[in-house]
């Protein structure tokens, strides 16, 4: 069985654990803080983030990306990478835009300012969010969701006719933000009914079940028909 460290409502570290869903992968998940920079974990990744994944023959592998390219290289390549050259480039620009256009100006600014700081200490940032950056996060989502929106409308799935990477990055993100009621989901009926697609597959499930001590999601959250 692999092992996964992971924080929970981090959004890289849910792209793996659906992929590992959509792999029939089992992992047992190690819920780890980056911020407590343990000395065991650091010595699995000396940059002391998540996710970190550890396989079978113990093989640690760091970072999203390199833990999605890992997956399809010594499990199943076509699972979540299309075929063709072409179409495995928009896969990788769309992982990209995720988890660094979206990152940068919406999941930093409503996830990281309203869950990470709460847990960590004042000398790494923690306190009390900046206004500013959620009223900024709170801005941009809508931007990003239609977008989301235009690209379901175009195909099947975000990045062509199959489930991909693009899939999972993007509702890893969104779930995130959506754990905190903040996404706008009646300004975009395209972006809500792919939305609804992923989070009824059964690598959803799990994270429809995590929980932030003393922060509960709100009921749709979990609600399938939300």
């Amino acid at each position: 069985m692999v092992t996964l460290y992971h924080f929970s409502l981090c959004p890289f570290s849910r792209t793996i654990r659906l992929a590992l869903g959509e792999y029939d992968l089992a992992a047992e998940l190690v819920e780890e803080r980056p911020w407590d920079r343990r000395e065991d974990f650091m010595a699995l990744n000396p940059a002391g983030t998540v996710p970190v994944l550890v396989d079978d023959d113990g093989s640690v592998v760091s970072g999203d990306g390199v833990i999605a390219e890992y997956l399809a290289e010594t499990r199943d390549p076509l699972r979540l990478m299309p075929q063709s050259p072409r179409e495995r480039a928009e896969v990788r620009r769309l992982v990209a835009w995720f988890d660094r256009k979206f990152d940068e100006e919406v999941s930093q600014n409503l996830v990281a300012e309203k869950i990470h700081r709460r847990f960590m200490p004042r000398e790494m940032g923690g306190g009390a969010p900046d206004a500013a950056a959620v009223r900024a996060g709170l801005a941009n989502i809508r931007h990003h969701l239609n977008y989301i929106g235009y690209l379901a409308r175009q195909r099947n799935w975000l990045a062509g006719e199959n489930l991909s990477y693009a899939d999972l990055a993007a509702a890893a993100h969104l779930s995130c933000v959506d754990y905190l009621g903040h996404v706008p989901w009646d300004e975009n009926a395209d972006a809500r009914t792919w939305y609804a697609r992923i989070k009824s597959r059964p690598s959803f499930r799990p994270l429809l079940s995590d929980h932030v001590p003393g922060m509960k999601p709100p009921a749709a959250y979990a609600d399938l028909d939300f």
